[in-house]
């Protein structure tokens, strides 16, 4: 099973939260810890990363799969946050298993298939001499030769085992499933809960032209924008999206 971690008590409302491509539950301890005053914060490794299990596939199908054997093993009907690939997965779960998911916040992503790639950041990290490396600031200047962003390069350094020298991320099956992660399968349902469309406002994952499919298979979507914040919205601005959170899963649900 999935690897996961809790912040809050159990009687709490329920709340998964799901990372992205090359994250893990711990990129969310910050906000899960602040949720917890309100919620019993599950923040899940999936497969193929952080403590997770290694898998030879990454579709969206089996993350889903993964996220109901967690859920049914707490027996929990939680909201869900899903950010970026997490936010695919969790459409997937919702619509394949409506009966499982309370609400969803969906952090800047669309169920369509996307065109750029992100394999020249697994590149990037299967060039680095590991051995060599003693310390997470080793790593990080590493990969500056090939990232230029220090926000990512930190954000890459966050899956080095340092112990062990190694990457907790199964990069050559992310590689080898890129097509996939980048697509979104065909599922033949609705979701009918309440569900929350957040984007970046400088972002383009979320665009004008993906609101009418996403509102065929999420019937009672909604929209909201991050004011100066990018793809990685709640990385940027913790704290406004700690509190578009707060205030979404607050609501009464709608009729």
């Amino acid at each position: 099973m999935l690897n996961y971690l809790t912040h809050g008590v159990k009687n709490s409302p329920p709340l998964m939260i799901i990372h992205g491509l090359y994250g893990s539950g711990r990129n969310w301890g910050v906000i899960a810890k602040r949720l917890s005053d309100k919620f019993f914060v599950i923040t899940v490794d999936l497969r193929n990363h952080g403590d997770s299990p290694w898998f030879h596939t990454h579709s969206y199908h089996d993350m889903a799969n993964d996220l109901v054997e967690v859920i049914i093993s707490i027996n929990i009907k939680p909201h869900i946050i899903g950010h970026s690939m997490g936010g695919k997965a969790a459409m997937v779960l919702a619509l394949k298993h409506p009966d499982l998911v309370n609400k969803l916040l969906i952090a800047d992503i669309s169920p369509v298939k996307y065109e750029h790639d992100q394999s020249q950041f697994i590149e990037a990290m299967q060039k680095i001499n590991l051995s060599k490396v003693e310390k997470r600031s080793d790593a990080t200047f590493a990969l500056s030769e090939f990232i230029e962003d220090k926000s990512l390069q930190n954000f890459f350094t966050q899956s080095l085992d340092l112990k062990t020298k190694r990457w907790k991320l199964n990069l050559p099956i992310l590689q080898s499933e890129m097509s996939k992660i980048l697509s979104f399968p065909k599922v033949d349902s609705k979701f009918l809960g309440d569900a929350l469309f957040f984007k970046g406002e400088k972002s383009e994952y979320i665009r004008p032209e993906h609101r009418k499919i996403i509102k065929s298979l999420f019937i009672k979507a909604r929209f909201a924008t991050l004011k100066d914040a990018g793809h990685w919205l709640h990385a940027e601005k913790p704290r406004e999206f700690e509190s578009a959170a707060r205030l979404f899963f607050a609501e009464k649900k709608s009729l």
